[in-house]
């Protein structure tokens, strides 16, 4: 039988590391009890392990104590590293121990698959580094700017690359667990699961639940007047290089000071402040798709559609259909 460990961050515990420690014991138990329907064993037993003997939460509405020391785990298969308050600052001593932890499973064969900003505590160990990753949309520029080695994709919903797992924001760990089962039972054991707890299978994005805020917080003044006026000219095309002149930089060294503070080209900037205006439209009013794409500066029907599409993941369309009743009715 193989070994599940669900890490206990203890300090940096929340409401939603309760929700997955508990969607994990329980998609796990479901797996294996389909799996005794078809004349077969558990395939997991689970423990949840850490380094405090309890913590009690919101007045002493949760108090969760781990079942095992982390210590005590000399061997496992599968770590799940669950959301937690991110590790904004370094982590505490408590952390260190579980990082080291998860760090020398991984290195004996261990697999490990991070939940929400549990991303925070996986990267923390240096193996993230140089790897794809995913996190909730709104800790994504913070987890840039404290592990720039890491390549970050905000916009998958989860990732997979030599045994390390990741998966996008909040209850979206729900589809982590669901694509886990797949891959450790079998693809029927998944679907039976997915009907159990109503979890769509096969999600691979989170890009239409994000909202863009832009990141703003890299301390160049250049850049954020650029992004301040990007923001101001909705309805205008921009052109990158009247841009760059506007700051009397040249557009070379104007696309690298803005991708290294943002993360994101200029015209990519641009895409993503005017398909956001035009998301909040879609919720908000009853205009056509022409009439937003109108507002927020496309001409071209088919080339608004197409960034829509990049960045959301769905057609302007889908997105009022998904978001805006009155609209559809």
């Amino acid at each position: 039988m193989k070994h599940l460990t669900i890490i206990f961050p203890g300090e940096q515990s929340n409401f939603s590391t309760v929700a997955c420690i508990a969607g994990t014991f329980e998609i796990i138990a479901a797996a294996n009890s389909y799996r005794r329907s078809t004349g077969k064993k558990d395939l997991f037993t689970v423990q949840l392990a850490g380094s405090v003997e309890k913590k009690e939460m919101y007045g002493g509405m949760f108090t969760v104590k781990p079942q095992v020391d982390i210590s005590s785990i000399a061997k496992t298969d599968l770590i799940v590293i669950p959301s937690s308050v991110p590790f904004y600052q370094k982590a505490g001593q408590e952390n260190a121990v579980l990082i080291d932890w998860i760090k020398k499973q991984y290195k004996d064969g261990a697999e490990v698959a991070s939940i929400c900003s549990g991303a925070f505590m996986l990267a923390s160990s240096g193996l993230l580094d140089g790897r794809n990753c995913s996190t909730h949309w709104a800790h994504a520029d913070a987890f840039r700017q404290q592990f720039p080695k890491v390549n970050l994709k905000e916009d998958q919903l989860i990732t997979d690359e030599k045994g390390i797992y990741t998966n996008g924001g909040a209850y979206s760990f729900l589809n982590l667990m669901v694509f886990l089962v797949e891959k450790y039972y079998d693809r029927q054991t998944a679907i039976y699961c997915s009907k159990i707890f109503q979890i769509e299978l096969d999600r691979n994005r989170q890009s239409a639940f994000a909202i863009f805020t832009g990141q703003k917080l890299h301390g160049d003044t250049m850049v954020e007047q650029a992004q301040i006026y990007i923001e101001s000219q909705l309805n205008e095309k921009i052109s990158v290089d009247e841009l760059s002149a506007k700051f009397s930089i040249g557009r070379r060294n104007f696309d690298r000071r803005f991708i290294k503070a943002t993360g994101n080209t200029p015209i990519e900037y641009a895409q993503r402040v005017k398909i956001e205006s035009a998301k909040k439209a879609l919720e908000t009013s009853r205009k056509t798709v022409n009439e937003v794409m109108y507002e927020v500066g496309y001409s071209d029907v088919k080339a608004f559609r197409e960034v829509f599409r990049k960045i959301t993941g769905i057609s302007p369309l889908e997105y009022r259909s998904k978001y805006n009743k009155d609209a559809v009715q």
